[in-house]
């Protein structure tokens, strides 16, 4: 595991934090297969360490930008369970009011500007926000998240551009898992993804994206550099999804062999892992991590029991929200 600095409340909350992922995930996936919740959802499973490690090196005013494979970023940046199931199941008590669903939940009050169901959308935003902290002198950062394959759009190029020439407060992490949808990424990028920062200026980085420890330590470093005003930095984390692309991408066998699967699955899970290191260190007991997993699976279960009997908006906000400052617009 690599060396973060941090003590054992940090551990423990890092651990805590990628159960709840996958706790979410794991209920949001039976929502579907239930066919109680609207729409397609990507899951997150398997990439836990990426979301934490990175969010639990920013502050809560820190601004970050999400994907289309949102929730564990959400989660990570400190959302809640019931708002984050209420939204995903269009009630009126979600983060978004129930209008922003799965790949477009966003929690303002924490810093996250939200997912985007465009393939590399949020790179503007995550830029323009980096821009902002810089005007203004308020010391944030800004974390753009997305995968692989939206290296592969022309918007990147020319953030990274201006980002560079601006030295802005931004960090690109490209969650890396080997996939662009259903093509190995091998095949759809050609030459060094770090390689395409670089030829910026920008200091790029690959790190394991299932160690969150890892994970955490670099992200701290750079998040420090940043506040100092020597940012952009880039971040290749190598990483993988348990689940196909969507929650409808089921048989898999033609683009992904099953023994790739269990190899990452049992061999290189970020939560198991960290678990055993955690064990290894005697900062916790076994004991005390199924102690933590039922505690969080409980809180899930409870959380989706809220938001199935929770009520959606009324008809009347059909229009809210739709215009900045002009509520109710198509209804004048």
């Amino acid at each position: 595991m690599g060396q973060a600095k941090a003590n054992t409340e940090d551990y423990l909350r890092m651990y805590t934090q990628m159960v709840r992922i996958r706790a979410f995930e794991d209920n949001a996936n039976q929502l579907y297969l239930s066919a109680k919740m609207p729409g397609l959802t990507h899951m997150y499973s398997g990439q836990e360490a990426v979301a934490v490690g990175i969010c639990e090196a920013l502050e809560d005013d820190d601004r970050i930008t999400s994907t289309h494979r949102g929730h564990g970023h959400c989660v990570a940046k400190g959302a809640e369970f019931k708002q984050m199931f209420c939204e995903l199941l269009g009630k009126a008590e979600g983060y978004c009011r129930g209008k922003g669903g799965s790949m477009h939940i966003a929690d303002q009050d924490h810093g996250n500007l939200g997912a985007n169901a465009i393939v590399g959308g949020s790179m503007g935003i995550a830029t323009g926000a980096a821009l902002t902290a810089k005007l203004q002198g308020t010391g944030r950062v800004a974390v753009c998240f997305f995968g692989d394959g939206a290296t592969a759009q022309g918007l990147w190029y020319e953030v990274m551009n201006m980002a560079a020439l601006w030295k802005l407060p931004v960090i690109y992490a490209c969650e890396n898992n080997g996939y662009s949808e259903y093509t190995k990424t091998e095949e759809i990028a050609a030459g060094s993804i770090t390689a395409r920062a670089e030829a910026f200026g920008i200091e790029s980085f690959e790190v394991d994206g299932q160690d969150v420890l890892a994970v955490n330590d670099l992200t701290q470093k750079l998040v420090a550099r940043c506040r100092k005003g020597e940012g952009p930095f880039f971040m290749n984390l190598k990483t993988y999804r348990y689940h196909g692309h969507h929650v409808g991408d089921i048989n898999r066998d033609y683009y992904r062999a099953k023994d790739e699967e269990a190899e990452w699955k049992t061999l290189r899970d970020p939560i198991v892992n960290f678990g055993k290191w955690l064990e290894e260190q005697r900062i916790v007991t076994a004991d005390e991590l199924v102690g933590i997993n039922d505690t969080v699976r409980k809180e899930a279960e409870e959380a989706v029991a809220y938001a199935e009997k929770a009520a959606y908006p009324d008809a009347s906000e059909v229009d809210m929200h739709v215009y900045a400052g002009v509520p109710h617009a198509l209804s004048a």
